[in-house]
């Protein structure tokens, strides 16, 4: 029986139960964002991969290159970096209101001015909510074994 001072626990633990359902929800659309943004820099589609980039942008590789939205699409472009193969391999999502952070381990396979590399990362990416969608604004990675 519902009493009006359990309705207010009920109202709380019903909110409660509605946010962690959503959040598995969001960090699969996250990840799915990000396998897309995968998929474009693979297939070199510029026009794809740009409006998942924020314009402030700061892509650092594990290189330590670091590039903005315009110098990250044009080394993409040119074929300057060629990106063969990105696979994910895990991945983890944590929310602190329109900003989603993603810490993960990524394969990768490619050509940078000219010479191949093959390479397990770890990575941060930061990615800012925009309407309906996820932009990447902040990408670190450093190898690991």
């Amino acid at each position: 029986m519902v009493t009006p001072k359990s309705l207010p626990l009920g109202i709380l633990l019903f909110f409660v139960l509605s946010m962690l359902n959503a959040q598995p929800h969001k960090a699969q659309k996250v990840l799915a964002e990000e396998a897309r943004r995968f998929e474009a820099m693979t297939r070199a589609d510029t026009s794809t991969l740009r409006p998942m980039l924020a314009d402030e942008l700061v892509y650092v590789h594990s290189n330590a290159l670091k590039e903005n939205k315009l110098e990250h699409l044009a080394a993409i472009a040119s074929r300057k970096l060629v990106y063969e193969k990105m696979e994910r391999q895990e991945a983890s999502v944590r929310f602190y209101g329109k900003t989603a952070l993603v810490n993960g381990v990524v394969k990768v396979r490619g050509i940078l001015n000219g010479n191949a590399f093959d390479l397990r990362l770890l990575y941060l990416a930061v990615y800012r909510k925009k309407r309906d969608n996820w932009v990447l604004t902040r990408w670190q990675s450093t190898k690991t074994s």
